[in-house]
């Protein structure tokens, strides 16, 4: 996966949140479905720019960026706490 590939990923999972925003009043109403999806979609979000800033620390080092690996939703959500 290339740095574009990530680039096109989040674009899309930004789209989703905020199709999904719109359509539950900027994301404070809506079903539970639609607030587990919101959720699902910034964790995929965080993954996306964490991987990404993965990849441009290791080609600044020097280092293979193909070698940088997503970490877990746990891990990426964790990293605030």
């Amino acid at each position: 996966m290339t740095d574009q590939d990530i680039l096109v990923r989040i674009r899309d999972l930004v789209r989703q949140e905020h199709e999904l925003r719109s359509g539950t009043g900027g994301g404070e109403t809506g079903s539970p479905a639609e607030r587990a999806r919101l959720a699902d979609l910034e964790v995929q979000l965080d993954q996306c720019w964490d991987l990404l800033r993965q990849r441009r620390a290791r080609m600044d080092a020097g280092q293979d960026p193909e070698q940088a690996q997503a970490n877990t939703a746990k891990q990426v959500e964790g990293y605030l706490q």
